[in-house]
Formats: structure tokens, C-alpha cells, sequence
């Protein structure tokens, strides 16, 4: 973890910006729980365990921060939650996601498999795509036996 901690205090460097404590706790926070997907509020309680004097807009100014500078991703699965997860390094694409309607569970996909239809867009319609985002929503194999009709799911699944 250290080596990512200053991976990021070096990117912070190189835009005019200092991995200052409150900026430190936030990216410990995000990184011991890479996988989870948390939101602004679930990474300003996990800090607060840490460092009680950190405060909720702190939080909030150094996930925009870091966002801006491209080292985490905003994430919204269509529930009005945004959400963040680091960038992978040196990936061309963002990774997909795979949504439990009800669980609310979070897959990831690590391979794009849009290559060819990104291809086919910029041919055909003349557009340059810079990023793309695909998400999945429905019954993780963790659900499968217990959902009888996966689309009573849809829009109704309870957090």
C-alpha cells in the first residue's frame, strides 16, 4: 500500500498539490477498500474511525480533487449514489460492471469487451471515443436461486 500512497502524493506533486494528512486518510480509506465501491458518505465514516477531526466536506473536496486529477473514477449505478474506485494504471479502458438487483452487489469485469463495437463507432460515425462505461443490472449467481422474476426487481431493489 505504501507504494500506491506515494504513486499518489507524486501524482498530487506533479498538479501543484500536497498528500496532506486529511488527503492521506481519504486515499488509505479508498484503497484498503478497493473493492467495495464506496461512496462519499461510506469513506467519510470509514476516515472519521481514523482521524475523528476530519471533516465531511474535507472528504467530499479530496474525492473531487482526486477525481479531477483522473486518479479515481465517479461511479453511478443509476441508484443517485455516485461512487468511486481508482483508475486502473495504464488501462486504455475503464473496467464493466455487474450490478445485483437484489443484493445490490457490485461484480467488475476486468476485460473490455468493447473493443470491436468502438471500433465500429468510430468508423461509422466518424466519432472519437476517449472512454466508455457498461454496466449490467441483475441477479448475481450469489440470488439466482432465490429471485423467481429477475424484472419484479427492476426499479424496486431495496439498499
Amino acid at each position: 500500500m505504501e507504494k500506491r500512497v506515494n504513486h499518489i502524493k507524486q501524482q498530487l506533486s506533479a498538479h501543484g498539490y500536497k498528500l496532506t494528512p486529511q488527503r492521506e486518510a481519504t486515499v488509505r480509506v479508498l484503497l484498503e477498500n478497493e473493492e467495495a465501491h464506496l461512496s462519499a458518505e461510506d469513506v467519510y465514516l470509514l476516515v472519521k474511525e481514523k482521524a475523528p477531526e476530519i471533516g465531511l466536506a474535507t472528504v467530499y473536496r479530496t474525492l473531487e480533487l482526486l477525481s479531477d486529477l483522473q486518479i479515481i473514477h465517479k461511479l453511478n449505478f443509476g441508484d443517485g449514489v455516485t461512487r468511486y474506485e481508482f483508475r486502473a494504471e495504464g488501462a486504455e479502458h475503464h473496467h464493466h460492471h455487474l450490478i445485483c438487483l437484489n443484493c445490490g452487489t457490485v461484480d467488475e469485469i476486468m476485460e473490455d469487451l468493447l473493443g470491436p463495437i468502438e471500433h465500429r463507432v468510430e468508423t461509422e460515425f466518424d466519432f472519437q471515443i476517449v472512454d466508455h462505461r457498461l454496466t449490467f443490472h441483475g441477479v448475481c449467481h450469489r440470488c439466482k436461486d432465490q429471485v423467481t422474476d429477475p424484472k419484479k426487481l427492476v426499479g424496486s431493489r431495496v439498499t
